[in-house]
């Protein structure tokens, strides 16, 4: 089996609090130089393409540039997705030494609160990045806002999502308004290597979630799974506490952990667009396909 992409979260630690993305109960967790070495290892053969990131910010963690030098020896292609705070400290070495293969900027990580935004240097520190990285043109930039929604906090986010926008369309030269542009689930770009990628927000699953429903379709264990920081595996990149364990990949291999009768049972049954586990059942992400 082949995998389109893994997910592998190299620390669930998180340097802010959003509103959207719910802080893990899990114990804190990095993985070590060891341990990340031996994921590659264990999925080698199951893909070609990482994307640091469950929960946690990737960025904060300590051997991150060594990680990443540690999988482009081993052929990957890695991909983060960060909320951009800690850009500046690995600029140079993403920009001069190792590029990633796409950084996804998650700049709704402030909810649209630009004073804040303003007040850190945050969306400068992102833009100084990317203008630079668009020079070289080895990596994919996303910047994201991920937080269109009916509440009754639209207007208000939206206000704060258009004054993001005037920024790009004046830090990168745009002879044209962004907001119009925008249709939640598609992607807009902007130059060679940079796209704004906007989307509905939506609910992380849990197990208090009122209930959704059984029909639907999960890109999980189809082209997909997820490594947690502990070793877990799980079948999608949004069980991020863990709920459906699947194998742990210190203690078994992962051909061990695909063929279990239980890991067999959720990717036949969603290839029959039905949702066999109870977390899937209170998801709602799988009614966007």
């Amino acid at each position: 089996m082949e995998f389109k992409k893994i997910y592998i979260e190299i620390t669930n630690c998180c340097n802010l609090a959003c509103s959207f993305c719910p802080t893990t109960k899990r114990a804190p967790k990095l993985l070590s130089v060891d341990e990340f070495r031996h994921i590659l290892n264990s999925i080698k053969d199951y893909t070609k393409y990482i994307y640091l990131h469950i929960k946690g910010e990737p960025l904060s963690h300590p051997n991150l540039q060594e990680f990443i030098k540690m999988a482009n020896d081993l052929d990957f292609f890695v991909n983060i997705t960060t909320n951009g705070t800690l850009i500046k400290k690995h600029a140079s070495f993403f920009n001069e030494i190792s590029p990633p293969r796409q950084i996804n900027f998650s700049l709704h990580s402030f909810d649209g609160k630009l004073d804040t935004i303003d007040s850190t240097e945050y969306l400068n520190d992102i833009f100084n990045f990317v203008n630079k990285s668009l020079i070289n043109e080895k990596t994919y930039i996303s910047l994201r806002l991920w937080n269109f929604n009916a509440s009754e906090s639209t207007h208000i986010k939206n206000l704060g999502n258009n004054k993001i926008l005037e920024k790009i369309k004046e830090n990168f030269n745009l002879d044209y308004d962004l907001a119009p542009l925008i249709i939640p689930g598609k992607g807009l770009k902007l130059k060679n290597h940079l796209y704004i990628n906007s989307d509905s927000e939506f609910n992380w699953p849990s197990l208090s979630n009122n209930f959704v429903g059984e029909k639907g379709v999960c890109h999980g264990l189809k082209d997909h799974i997820g490594i947690l920081s502990n070793g877990d595996v799980v079948p999608c990149c949004l069980d991020g506490e863990g709920i459906i364990k699947l194998g742990n990949i210190f203690s078994e291999t992962l051909d061990n952990i695909l063929t279990k009768p239980r890991t067999i049972a959720i990717r036949d049954s969603f290839s029959k667009k039905i949702a066999v586990e109870e977390l899937c059942q209170k998801c709602d992400f799988k009614t966007r396909f």
